[in-house]
């Protein structure tokens, strides 16, 4: 197979992109791929670290209030699309998959224009704005969450998870927690605001730190790295407990999951993949900050089948941070019932099915 995939802007766009290259790298060594992104997006760097040819456009979103930029957009997109259908015709793809992001509206956009056969991929429990543009157009939408399923042609939708799930499943527990300081045998209760971290978690987990000093647990808080050095000037991170670990970033992530017993943090699309995948029991305090609230929307759909707590972050305060991780922490029996549900929750294959769809749909 000839893949080409775009998709940038954030890791839950570009994450699930590794993830289905991941697999179909495994199935087909020989397989051809290219993904397409922008040089100011994260995937400039991810994307070339992870050994995958990449190449750019150069195309910006647009702006919610009346804005010059907005003008500026249309230009860059309808540019975009042209140098789309370049590197198109270049590559010859059998198929275009685009996992979200403005990049992905030009080169999916452009793939459906030449004939070529397309698929965009929704993580999000609510549709993004260049995936409901771009669902017009597709042949088909692979969805992780069933309630988006309403901002698509319901024809072309097709529920296949999040990719993701597939590249952590079969993690063991490893002991890699002893790396940063930490007791691989004790209880691990994870707070991590995402990679770039979240301001409001961090500075309430730092206050709530020595509230954890008797407690039978540890913590490990990765803060993210744009947060650490000030997070770190400040008085209580001088004295926190032996039994709370501060780090700014962790870069492989994945591999210490199944050595957390539980994670209070946000409600990203990616975050949920690798808790289900898993099944690790859950506190989500959904970002306020994102398009329509759709952190909370998926928040929901794990508390909803009771395999995860939900914290709003108005109501974020060390008090109650400290006493819904305490609850969870102290209560194995709970704990388990939530691991299990969060694991009846996941789609483990989610890779593979949709690569399945891929197959149905590719060029001849």
């Amino acid at each position: 197979m000839r893949l080409l995939i775009s998709g940038g802007g954030t890791g839950g766009h570009i994450y699930p992109a590794l993830a289905l290259i991941e697999a179909l790298k495994k199935r087909e060594p020989d397989a051809e791929i290219l993904y397409v992104g922008t040089k100011k997006g994260l995937e400039s760097k991810i994307v070339p670290d992870s050994g995958i040819p990449f190449e750019t456009i150069q195309i910006q979103g647009f702006k919610r209030s009346l804005s010059f930029e907005n003008f500026k957009t249309v230009y860059l997109f309808l540019k975009s699309v042209r140098d789309s259908k370049k590197i198109i015709r270049n590559f010859k793809p059998d198929v275009v998959v685009g996992t979200g992001g403005y990049v992905c509206g030009s080169v999916v956009y452009a793939a459906a224009k030449l004939g070529v056969p397309t698929l965009i991929h929704e993580q999000n429990s609510v549709s993004g704005v260049t995936n409901k543009f771009l669902s017009r157009y597709v042949d088909k939408i692979g969805i992780c969450f069933p309630d988006v399923k309403k901002d698509f042609p319901a024809e072309k939708v097709v529920f296949t998870g999040n990719p993701r799930a597939q590249q952590v499943v079969g993690i063991k527990p490893n002991k890699k927690l002893e790396k940063y300081g930490l007791n691989a045998e004790r209880p691990t209760l994870l707070i991590f605001g995402g990679s770039r971290g979240a301001e409001k978690i961090n500075q309430t987990a730092l206050a709530a730190a020595q509230m954890f000093k008797e407690s039978k647990y540890q913590v490990l808080f990765v803060t993210g790295r744009v947060h650490y050095d000030k997070l770190m000037q400040q008085t209580e991170a001088k004295n926190v407990p032996s039994n709370f670990v501060i780090q700014p970033y962790i870069s492989d992530m994945p591999q210490i999951l199944p050595d957390i017993d539980a994670i209070l943090g946000r409600a990203g699309a990616t975050s949920l993949a690798e808790i289900t995948a898993i099944g690790i029991p859950s506190i989500l305090v959904p970002s306020p900050y994102v398009t329509n609230d759709h952190q909370t929307k998926n928040a929901l759909s794990l508390v909803n089948q009771k395999a995860a707590k939900l914290l709003k972050e108005q109501d974020l305060t060390p008090e109650a941070l400290f006493k819904e991780i305490d609850e969870l922490m102290g209560d194995d029996n709970l704990r388990l019932t939530m691991a299990e549900n969060a694991k009846k929750a996941g789609v483990p294959d989610a890779a593979d099915k949709l690569l399945g769809v891929l197959d149905n749909i590719k060029r001849v």
